[in-house]
């Protein structure tokens, strides 16, 4: 592999931390909650305790919460990469990045705890879940509405919204003084990561426009929500959790070059001991031959 190829594919690398945790804010409820939500649907009601209710309601919101909030990182990471790339390495560098990316778990973690004071976590017979509980309270449904779900995807709509305009406007050559070059890898991450705020949109919008319809009028708008309308809008919000992946595999060819690989490995796993000898040869022949490995890499580096 070049050092040419190596530094040309990280070249975003603080972008594709964002990236990397949303995947995990995507596993956390793949660990922990939804296990003990299959468990309550073969027992039909709730066994575990109340405390594992409250542990899985709270893993649940980290996902949930975590999830948006880094979409909204990630979002802010392109509109600075995109529209303002004279002063993203200054700040994304990496030391920022990772001071951007602890602050994000930690509003998250915040924007979770006061659930236990409001006692919201708690367990609906209709979907088989402990999670949050719409009617608790009015004031803080709406709060945690607003400030968890319509302010980012205000923030998300408003950075995706700067991104198109500059794209088209670069596109049809409308800003011919423009210094941003744009790559068609830096569209392509950017199309991928649109598609992923709005499916997220999609799937979490009917839930919490439910949950914020119910707040303002209980008495008059909770009756006429049928019971399938509410579980179908929580288990799209669960479906969501898997469909990043299936976005990253259709719109990005490394991944579906992996996803292959693996399929492949795991069909017949013969191809990754095959794998792993061509991996131990072509190490022991790099190491018989350090001349030509080091003339090779100083050829890439003045290219």
């Amino acid at each position: 592999m070049s050092i040419k190829w190596y530094f040309r594919n990280l070249k975003n690398v603080e972008g594709n931390i964002f990236v990397v945790s949303l995947s995990v804010a995507d596993l956390v409820v793949a660990v922990y909650p939804y296990p003990l939500i299959l468990s309550a649907i073969f027992h039909n009601g709730w066994t575990m305790g109340n405390v594992h209710c409250q542990i899985s309601g709270f893993l649940m919101g980290l996902s949930v919460i975590g999830s948006i909030f880094n979409i909204t990182a990630i979002a802010i990471n392109r509109y600075c990469y995109i529209c303002h790339s004279l002063r993203y390495d200054k700040l994304f560098n990496l030391k920022n990045t990772c001071c951007y990316l602890c602050l994000t778990w930690v509003l998250t973690v915040v924007a979770i705890v006061p659930n236990f004071f409001v006692g919201s976590l708690q367990y609906d017979p209709r979907i088989y879940s402990c999670t949050f509980a719409q009617t608790v309270s009015t004031s803080y449904t709406i709060t945690v509405v607003v400030v968890h779900f319509i302010v980012p995807l205000s923030v998300v709509t408003f950075c995706y919204l700067r991104i198109w305009i500059l794209v088209i406007q670069v596109k049809h050559r409308v800003r011919q003084d423009c210094k941003q070059k744009l790559r068609a890898a830096d569209i392509r991450n950017f199309l991928t990561m649109f598609v992923v705020f709005v499916l997220f949109a999609v799937c979490w919008g009917p839930l919490n426009f439910i949950g914020l319809a119910v707040s303002i009028n209980p008495s008059k708008v909770q009756p006429h929500i049928p019971e399938w309308l509410f579980v179908l809008s929580y288990f799209m919000a669960y479906f969501n959790s898997c469909l990043n992946a299936v976005i990253y595999g259709l719109l990005n060819q490394n991944f579906r070059k992996e996803y292959k690989r693996i399929l492949l490995t795991l069909w017949t796993p013969r191809l990754l001991f095959i794998d792993v000898s061509k991996g131990g040869t072509e190490g022991m022949k790099s190491k018989h031959s350090p001349a030509i490995t080091t003339n090779n890499n100083h050829a890439e580096i003045h290219l």
